[in-house]
């Protein structure tokens, strides 16, 4: 139950929750390895009850024994001798009425005499020494940095779920939290950041006895990983496989593969249709009715995507959602696509002869003889501003994903660069100031020097910010605060322990994806051509840095194929 200091954390802020806390202090030495300090100002531990707090299954939590309505986040009295079992635990407390606090001790599993102390109301932990009797495990735990942000993280998700609880950390002397009781919308601002605040939607919905609230981020606001996904049902945050299932099923028609979405969702239901009990860490749930549970996340969430900019939620009375119909497209002929057929070839209308909104569609490119050097062949069009068409000298047609191809492009020119010496770096006529969560900037910042190595060339600005100096030179000019943030994400999924290769390999590939042409930008004829030449003169282009195809070649059996002459 207790595998490492955010763990401990996790379940003594629960502690302090359950108490009726309206302010909790977090203090962390070592990552939490040498200390973790919880004080709240709840309503405190009776001194008569202290003994019994530390003994294993005795909570006072529970109305009844059936386990089937629970409505506090702790309900095993399992924590507190886990704790004690693992490392130094000191308890002091004061209840409401009593004259002064008392204090209990527990080390190894060993109980002190309780005794009486000074102390203000509510209760103040402190975890010492975690695993000192038993090394092996300790030598298990992280580089304290890794620790105090894994302890930062399983905090930030307990301060979602309470935003009217003013909740403090510190690390080391340094302060990384210091969030007032807020509004819910004020809360998942702080913990989202300034990029999020203007980005996000409010979601609105309800089905029977189950209520779905919160906000989630426009397409536009996407994340590398899923860290910036905040899911709370009853009060208690989860990272519930059928929840992020439904979040990621909602957003798959609107964001990048690869990509993952940001949202803050507060799901509240019937307390016996949950089952809590399923995990030691209480983060994954059981519902009764999943199907239902996962149909409401994502009309709730479509409905929300769909609305246009500025409405404000309009909840059907049956607790679905009006959905604006979608206008049909008009049905328009090759013509009307800017696509022409005329003795066995193709020719393109000037878009100023297409109806506006068709124009965008496919914009073909003067026509070039393929050449049997080429295996790509020659562009004939751009479709969808995204896909090139070439036709090959044996007839076959080459559909590419211009941003994949790119991407792939730029991986190499970098790691080519990188194993040379170092990738070039493009120094910023104006320095950029990018503001990021205190724990993002450490984190970049305790990477500085290997950031460096690959033209990234950052340094401290304050709390929470970084400021930038100069970008790889081969990804252009590219916006560094999106950079910074994926960077971020990138190192916190590699952790420690990745090896060192495999980090550069990953971050450079995350530094290519920021510098590649993108979907939707208009290629001229050369550009097309050119991106075709580089495509076939580098190794490993078949397919982009996330394992995705960059072409797709269709031979003439391949299409008759299709169109069911074999």
């Amino acid at each position: 139950m207790i595998e490492r200091p955010a763990a401990a954390l996790k379940e003594l802020v629960e502690n302090a929750l359950d108490a009726g806390a309206r302010r909790i202090a977090v203090v962390l030495e070592g990552g939490g390895i040498a200390r973790i300090e919880v004080v709240d100002d709840g309503h405190g531990i009776a001194a008569a009850d202290l003994p019994l707090a530390v003994q294993r299954h005795a909570t006072s939590k529970l109305a009844d024994e059936t386990l089937v309505r629970i409505a506090t986040l702790g309900f095993r009295g399992e924590a507190l001798p886990s704790i004690g079992a693992a490392a130094r635990l000191q308890l002091i407390s004061r209840a409401e009425g009593e004259d002064s606090a008392h204090e209990i001790r527990v080390e190894g599993g060993l109980v002190s005499p309780l005794a009486p102390c000074a102390g203000a109301r509510g209760t103040r932990a402190v975890v010492r020494d975690l695993f000192f009797a038993t090394p092996a495990r300790r030598k298990f735990l992280k580089h304290p940095r890794t620790e105090a942000e894994h302890a930062e993280a399983a905090l930030r998700r307990l301060a979602l779920a309470a935003p009217g609880v003013a909740i403090a950390l510190e690390h080391d002397g340094r302060r990384l939290l210091d969030l007032p009781a807020q509004s819910r919308a004020e809360r998942v601002a702080a913990l989202l950041g300034p990029e999020a605040a203007g980005a996000l939607l409010p979601v609105l919905a309800e089905r029977g006895a189950m209520r779905l609230a919160g906000f989630a981020g426009s397409p536009a606001l996407t994340r590398a990983s899923a860290v910036a996904q905040g899911l709370v049902v009853n009060g208690r945050p989860v990272v519930d496989p059928v929840l992020r299932a439904a979040v990621r099923v909602a957003y798959r028609e609107v964001i990048a593969p690869g990509r993952h979405p940001v949202v803050a969702l507060f799901l509240d239901l019937p307390p016996e249709s949950l089952d809590v009990n399923v995990h030691p860490a209480k983060s994954e749930l059981r519902f009764q009715d999943p199907a239902a549970v996962r149909g409401l996340v994502i009309g709730a969430l479509r409905a929300a995507l769909a609305a246009p900019a500025g409405a404000a939620p309009r909840p059907l009375g049956i607790g679905g959602w009006h959905r604006p119909a979608a206008r049909p497209a008009p049905v328009q002929g090759l013509v009307a696509q800017g696509l022409v057929v005329q003795g066995g070839g193709m020719q393109g209308l000037a878009e100023s002869q297409l109806p506006l909104a068709a124009a965008p569609a496919a914009r073909l490119v003067p026509a070039a003889t393929p050449s049997p050097a080429h295996p790509l062949g020659a562009p004939l069009a751009q479709v969808l501003d995204t896909y090139i068409i070439a036709l090959a000298a044996d007839g076959a047609l080459v559909l590419v994903d211009q941003h994949a191809a790119h991407e792939r492009l730029t991986h190499e020119a970098l790691r080519a660069q990188f194993h040379a010496g170092g990738v070039r770096a493009q120094p910023l006529l104006l320095p950029a100031v990018v503001d990021l969560p205190a724990t993002e900037a450490a984190r970049l910042l305790a990477q500085a020097a290997s950031l460096a190595r690959l033209g990234l060339e950052i340094e401290s600005f304050g709390a929470g910010a970084v400021l930038v100096r100069a970008l790889p030179a081969a990804l252009g000019a590219p916006d560094p605060a999106p950079l910074l943030r994926d960077l971020a994400d990138e190192l916190a999924e590699l952790g420690e322990a990745m090896a060192l290769e495999a980090r550069i390999n990953a971050v450079l590939a995350r530094l290519a994806c920021h510098g590649s042409i993108r979907a939707g930008r208009r290629l001229a004829a050369g550009e097309m051509d050119a991106l075709l030449r580089q495509m076939e003169a580098t190794p490993r282009a078949a397919t982009c840095s996330h394992g995705r195809p960059t072409f797709l070649k269709l031979s003439r059996a391949d299409i008759e194929r299709l169109f069911g002459r074999r």
